[in-house]
């Protein structure tokens, strides 16, 4: 039976359930938190796909056995992260690369990465028209508007890097506009822009709803598995709490190789979203790696300089706080 989901409605009861402070926490055990410079810590996370091992990593009561009391705090988009963490109401938080690295280039926030978090895998992140339109490939969007949620960030730099590999060089500000996710069906449905750079579980649910096509995987040339988001805290948080950081990046990394079996994945994903399991099923997803490596978080960066989203060069190696026992 062909799924009707209102996109819109769902994404608005996620996002409510969300901000209403959902998530759940992971009570330590008694004796597991000893040393620790802090056993209770507040973690930023937005209901998608990409934040499942964090989800599963409560669950299965990974961070309680660190000794880590986890409280987790939906936020409506990775870019929310950043003064939340300047300010100290997050000590942790999940967030996209672009976003991170750009506050770090501007010195914006002293930023460091803690754990990675997702990578792109096919139809994780793809460009979509209305199913009667008249493009078909990124060569095609040559004086086109196209909806991303948010300018000169991952989702830009995505449609870029597909756009110039077919001769098409495209502008931040002309060729861009700003909608929110929930919105990305009514305004291909309503014509309101030619294309869409789309996340799941919106991918999935536009071309279920109405027809959308898919003209371009973003999974691939330039941006195949392509680092998408990670978890990133202060450098002043780091430096007060070593033994946390260490205990959070362990119970991570358990984490992240849980998420390897795609059941854990879809099974986790309606105890925290209100994307219900026949949906969750046939999501598209991504990977979840275990560690953070410098050369693969690089690939960002440099891209990012590349088509202008960085003014200077970053070294991403010296924003990475290293794992330990």
């Amino acid at each position: 039976m062909k799924l009707r989901t209102s996109l819109t409605a769902l994404i608005t009861l996620l996002l409510a359930a969300g901000c209403g402070g959902g998530g759940g926490t992971t009570s330590a055990q008694p004796s597991a938190g000893a040393g620790l410079e802090k056993t209770r810590i507040t973690v930023g996370s937005i209901p998608v796909v990409d934040t499942a091992p964090l989800q599963l990593g409560i669950a299965e009561r990974l961070f309680a056995d660190e000794g880590l009391d986890v409280k987790v705090q939906m936020l409506a988009g990775g870019a929310e992260a950043i003064p939340k963490l300047k300010k100290g109401s997050l000590d942790i938080s999940f967030g996209n690369y672009v976003s991170f690295f750009g506050a770090a280039s501007k010195k914006v926030l002293d930023l460091k990465v803690v754990a990675d978090g997702f990578q792109s895998a096919p139809k994780t992140h793809v460009i979509m028209v209305p199913k009667d339109s008249p493009i078909t490939s990124p060569a095609d969007l040559k004086d086109r508007t196209i909806a991303v949620n948010t300018r000169r960030n991952i989702g830009t730099l995505l449609v870029r890097v597909a756009a110039s590999a077919h001769g098409v060089e495209l502008n931040e500000e002309r060729d861009f506009v700003e909608f929110p996710f929930p919105d990305m069906e009514s305004v291909l449905r309503a014509k309101k822009v030619d294309a869409a750079m789309v996340v799941e579980p919106f991918g999935t649910l536009i071309s279920q709803s109405i027809g959308g096509k898919i003209i371009w995987d973003t999974s691939q040339g330039a941006t195949a598995d392509f680092p998408i988001a990670g978890y990133a805290t202060t450098a002043e948080f780091a430096q007060k709490n070593p033994k946390t950081l260490a205990a959070f990046q362990r119970a991570m990394a358990k984490a992240q190789a849980l998420a390897a079996d795609r059941a854990k994945v879809v099974s986790i994903i309606p105890t925290y979203t209100t994307i219900q399991s026949p949906i969750a099923g046939s999501l598209a997803i991504g990977s979840f790696p275990t560690s953070v490596s410098a050369s693969r978080l690089q690939r960002v960066a440099d891209l990012m300089r590349e088509y202008g989203l960085l003014e200077n060069a970053l070294d991403v190696g010296g924003l990475i706080v290293p794992t330990s026992g």
